[in-house]
């Protein structure tokens, strides 16, 4: 779990990051354009390609496409009629479309995992539910289609390595990863050339050192490890990682941005939160490895 929570602290940034610099003056789509540019370079370069089978290649691309690709385009725009808080709110929800896509590729309903899920998703909700603005309902639909594209690729990639491994022990996830950020890059191109405003690109200086921070350190290191962290922690575990972003980006923002931030809500949902983690870990898993056995 060490990966997922070095990520949670990189990524606790970004949603203030691209609320307050990027989201009222740089285009969106050059944004993720950018990013997953930066992105690409980080691990392109270690591609092992002559080893790489051209079905594989093609499945990283598209959960890169819709993990980063889909997903961004649609979460920046949410910027666009959403609040960061709200945003924030909104992706409550991740955990549950993990858990429900787990199950379904296994064939199984795991009724636990989605107990936990939901605790998580109260510990979220009580920490940033808010007042929320009366022209929300797109907002809140484009954050829904993010979730959905980053949870269902969290899984299949998830899924995918593990399949890799026994039947390729020698590649590592570095190997291949660099095909993850190509499919996202496709994607970002697309939906620059199709709908980018060319008149919107960064004015300045911080902004641009922003983009270099999410470009190379948030999406490019970030993702890799994420999903490294994925493959080796049971789907409950994962689901209930997906909302610590919560409370960490909430910290970030009291911290740096001096945004007011309610404690006893903090403490209250962080402490539910900590609980679904504690007994996933403590009580479901053990019990579904004793049911596997």
């Amino acid at each position: 779990m060490i990966y997922l929570w070095g990520v949670t602290f990189l990524w606790a940034f970004s949603f203030s990051l691209i609320g307050v610099y990027l989201s009222a003056s740089v285009d969106a789509y050059f944004a993720v354009l950018t990013r997953t540019l930066l992105a690409s370079l980080v691990f392109v370069p270690l591609l092992k390609f002559a080893r790489i089978p051209l079905k594989l290649a093609m499945q990283l691309m598209l959960i890169g496409g819709f993990q980063l690709g889909v997903m961004y385009l649609c979460l920046y725009q949410s910027f666009s009629y959403l609040s960061v808080p709200e945003v924030v709110l909104f992706t409550i929800f991740t955990p549950i479309y993990i858990t429900l896509t787990n199950d379904l590729l296994q064939g199984r309903f795991t009724l636990w995992y989605l107990l936990t899920a939901s605790l998580a998703v109260i510990g979220a909700g009580i920490i940033r539910f808010n007042h929320i603005s009366t022209d929300f309902f797109v907002g809140f639909l484009l954050v829904q289609a993010a979730n959905l594209c980053f949870g269902l690729s969290q899984v299949a990639y998830k899924h995918l390595m593990a399949h890799l491994q026994m039947a390729v022990s020698t590649l590592r996830h570095r190997d291949v990863f660099g095909y993850f950020y190509l499919g996202a890059l496709l994607v970002a191109a697309l939906g620059m050339l199709l709908f980018g405003d060319w008149q919107r690109l960064p004015s300045s200086s911080t902004q641009w050192i922003v983009l270099l921070w999410l470009g190379l350190v948030a999406s490019g290191v970030g993702y890799f490890l994420w999903n490294k962290g994925a493959t080796l922690v049971d789907a409950g575990t994962l689901a209930i990682m997906n909302n610590t972003l919560v409370p960490a980006g909430l910290l970030v923002n009291l911290l740096i941005w001096n945004r007011e931030v309610d404690w006893l809500r903090l403490i209250a949902g962080g402490l539910i939160i900590l609980l679904a983690l504690l007994i996933n870990e403590r009580w479901v898993k053990p019990r579904l490895a004793i049911k596997a056995f």
